[in-house]
């Protein structure tokens, strides 16, 4: 029988990482993430929503989201926050009970990738939850090197999430990946083995 678990981590802590390793392992990996830029695309309901509420500065000539300047628009703002999540999250969850269907029909064994699992109450019904961590400062150097933002843009960032100290006290599994990428596979092996075998 399938079995299921949520993965989460702070932004730049390397979940993407985790989540291909377990894919490796043969788990089905369904990416919230992923599946949020998909429901947001040119013409798509969240689209024409997202347009309506923020206006035609937040997209490309091309017409697609610019999702970098949504982004500075709405990690200045918790309401704004909320606002763009109220939008985008129920269609993200829709697509995601339509993978996890297809998932169990399949008899995989599934992995949620959700980056605000613990900030959307997900972890009421969902467990076990696995986080990937890395110390804060971790995180800071990661993300300019990755996104080419100021440190003062990284903080607002990681501001924007509840404290990764503050997850590894509501998660089941740890995953520090602040080291040897060996380390971390070492990590999720264990972790496979207890919650999937």
């Amino acid at each position: 029988m399938a079995k299921l678990a949520g993965l989460t981590g702070g932004i730049a802590t390397g979940k993407t990482t985790v989540a291909s390793l377990f894919k490796e392992k043969g788990v089905y990996i369904i990416d919230a993430d992923l599946i949020a830029r998909e429901v947001v695309k040119k013409g798509l309901p969240a689209w024409k929503m997202i347009k309506e509420e923020f206006g035609n500065d937040v997209l490309q000539e091309d017409g697609e989201l610019d999702r970098k300047k949504l982004g500075s628009i709405v990690f200045s703002s918790k309401e704004k926050i909320q606002k763009l999540n109220s939008i985008v999250h129920p269609f993200v969850r829709e697509r995601m009970m339509e993978e996890i269907e297809k998932a169990i029909s399949m008899e995989r064994n599934i992995l949620l990738d959700i980056p605000l699992l613990f900030e959307n109450g997900i972890h009421k019904w969902l467990r076990p939850v696995i986080l990937v961590y890395a110390p804060v400062e971790v995180q800071i150097e990661r993300l300019m090197k990755r996104d080419g933002l100021s440190r003062e843009e990284c903080e607002k960032r990681i501001k924007a999430q509840m404290p990764i100290e503050e997850k590894k006290r509501l998660a089941d599994y740890i995953i520090d990946n602040s080291g040897e990428i060996s380390n971390t596979k070492r990590q999720v092996e264990e972790v496979y083995e207890k919650i999937y075998k």
